[in-house]
């Protein structure tokens, strides 16, 4: 049972942004690209800092722990929670690295059909996306990868990597993403239409998706109304997109609980659906502690140069609640499950859990 802030509520409401972004930064442009959503490249001066790439010289991967996320504060679970990153930051690397490669390998195994999509519309995107991270770890962390010529070697792992033959083949080029970083990509292209869809993804770690059964499909189709969202969201949409650039990267974090398990592959965020007959139980249900954790996204949006796509980029880190207690953030982890609404609780499953884990974590109080 998890209480998912659903990774894709999020994205629905960055979805928007961008969207207004590109209409903005590159709607007046389009009219002369060669294909939807194509943009010309034009790099400003603080585009051209954002962009730049400090490498890591003296990187060590074994001596970096996991960074400790805690975006939990009372009050702030629907709202914006965004900031700018820098290029460099864009993707992470610390010592958990080899295990969870070997998790996301188990996973595209057992779940294939569930972790890779691809369609022809968003094959150039998937192509440029590759180029894009390929090119960029290397000079992020020449101690763990490196490109001689159309060969790509990762260092840690000790696998090659032909460029070429990825560039030909979008699937190949998504799996090799899936080999080398950890996060998730998903990408919405345009349509025919000019309308932003789902149209590829490699998510070995999904929180709560079915990507399959979305392909082709928009935010607006995907997702019902967020709990929150025109009271607490949407007024801060316009204040946020006005102060955006191009070339800005995005970045905000998202929390939930899991409560029966650790395992990063969850297709069912286990939710609440009154209308699909669902009902509250009479009782919260027995938790078991040793299998509740802190589930968190590192969440972050970037639109492509050359397509116009809009990528979504996620990495997901589970912190077991006794380590929560263990560090002192219990109750104010407690605090912030209390100050939910009462339709946002119930849509997160807070009766189903709430009696256990709100008992545990207030026990340091």
């Amino acid at each position: 049972m998890a209480l998912e802030s659903s990774t894709f509520m999020y994205l629905l409401l960055v979805t928007a942004i961008a969207v207004i972004i590109l209409q903005r930064l590159y709607g007046q442009k389009s009219q002369h690209s060669h294909r939807p959503g194509a943009t010309e490249s034009k790099i400003t001066p603080t585009q051209e800092k954002a962009d730049q790439v400090t490498p890591l010289l003296g990187f060590d991967l074994t001596k970096v722990p996991p960074i400790s996320y805690r975006p939990f504060k009372s009050g702030l679970h629907v709202a914006m929670g965004i900031k700018k990153i820098r290029k460099e930051d864009w993707i992470i690397m610390d010592r958990g690295y080899l295990d969870r490669l070997d998790e996301r390998k188990t996973v595209m195994e057992e779940h294939r059909e569930s972790t890779v999509g691809v369609n022809e519309i968003s094959a150039p995107a998937i192509i440029e996306l590759f180029r894009e991270v390929m090119e960029h770890i290397p000079k992020r962390f020449p101690t763990m990868f490196q490109i001689n010529g159309h060969t790509f070697k990762n260092l840690i792992t000790k696998k090659t990597y032909n460029l070429q033959k990825a560039l030909q083949d979008p699937v190949l080029a998504l799996e090799t993403l899936s080999e080398n970083v950890e996060e998730d990509f998903y990408l919405m292209c345009p349509d025919g239409n000019g309308e932003f869809r789902l149209q590829g993804f490699i998510a070995c770690f999904p929180g709560g998706f079915d990507g399959p059964s979305r392909i082709g499909m928009s935010f607006k189709d995907i997702h019902g109304p967020v709990p929150g969202y025109e009271e607490r969201i949407a007024k801060g949409v316009d204040k946020f997109v006005s102060r955006m650039k191009g070339g800005d990267i995005i970045e905000r974090f998202n929390w939930s609980l899991q409560t029966d398990g650790k395992d990063l592959f969850r297709l069912d965020g286990n939710n609440y659906y009154p209308e699909l007959g669902q009902t509250l139980p009479d009782e919260p249900v027995p938790i078991d502690i040793d299998q509740s954790y802190l589930r968190c996204e590192r969440q972050s949006l970037i639109v492509l140069k050359e397509t116009g796509a809009i990528i979504f980029t996620v990495r997901a880190y589970m912190t077991s609640l006794r380590d929560i207690v263990k560090e002192g953030n219990g109750v104010e982890l407690a605090d912030a499950i209390d100050s939910m609404p009462e339709k946002l609780g119930h849509y997160k499953m807070r009766p189903f859990w709430e009696r256990d884990v709100m008992r545990f974590l207030r026990q340091q109080a």
